[in-house]
């Protein structure tokens, strides 16, 4: 695997993702950390990637809802979603930054990437080409968790309990998100342990990289 190679952020801002499997925990780190940073005086910006544009798009949901997806190429909505990514950081978080506001994104570039990959398009360059375009997190986060874990949360919500999931491509991206958590010095976050002592971790990662940019 090749190293995504974002450029340093710029701005006065500060840019946190998360990324991981869907039912890792995102959604309840996310909300935790925005509370406590506006509690603390922070101006924060919650985001998602993609975005709606792309979500309720008729390819994206071809792939996420239905096991039959003879009608689109994996690649056109992979280069769909990358381009939607770029947008998305040069439109809005980019502004954000340079305001000086502190941008959490649910899902960032990696996931691209991490999707890509786990569905056999290993050997395409062209999204690391495309990566060179877009911010690198000041903290990238990737949530681990057991894929069992992980669906079973996700059919607990009352409306996906029914969604159709890809069981084998859960492990094949359990293992793409480690191995470019490693590739791209992202924070492994283990959620093997209590919500709390997960985001008392998370939490602390944050606070170290604000001193470091004299945000405290």
């Amino acid at each position: 695997m090749r190293k995504l190679r974002m450029y340093n952020n710029p701005f006065k801002g500060l840019l946190i993702t998360f990324c991981g499997l869907d039912g890792c925990g995102k959604t309840t780190m996310i909300t935790r950390l925005a509370s406590d940073l506006r509690r603390c005086g922070g101006d924060v910006m919650l985001t998602r990637q993609p975005t709606d544009a792309v979500r309720h798009s008729e390819i994206f949901r071809n792939y996420m809802d239905s096991s039959e997806h003879s009608a689109y190429d994996y690649r056109s909505m992979s280069v769909l979603a990358a381009s939607d990514r770029l947008q998305h950081v040069r439109k809005v978080i980019s502004p954000a930054l340079d305001e000086g506001r502190i941008v959490i994104s649910d899902r960032y570039f990696y996931s691209c990437l991490a999707n890509l990959r786990a569905r056999g398009y290993g050997r395409d360059v062209w999204i690391y080409d495309i990566a060179r375009h877009i911010i690198r997190p000041d903290a990238a986060f990737f949530l681990d968790i057991d894929v069992p874990t992980a669906v079973s949360r996700v059919r607990a919500r009352p409306s996906e309990k029914d969604r159709y999931i890809d069981m084998p491509l859960q492990y094949r991206l359990r293992d793409e998100y480690l191995a470019i958590c490693r590739r791209c010095g992202g924070i492994l976050v283990p959620t093997d342990v209590s919500e709390d002592s997960t985001y008392e971790f998370i939490r602390n990662k944050v606070e170290q990289i604000m001193e470091v940019r004299s945000w405290n």
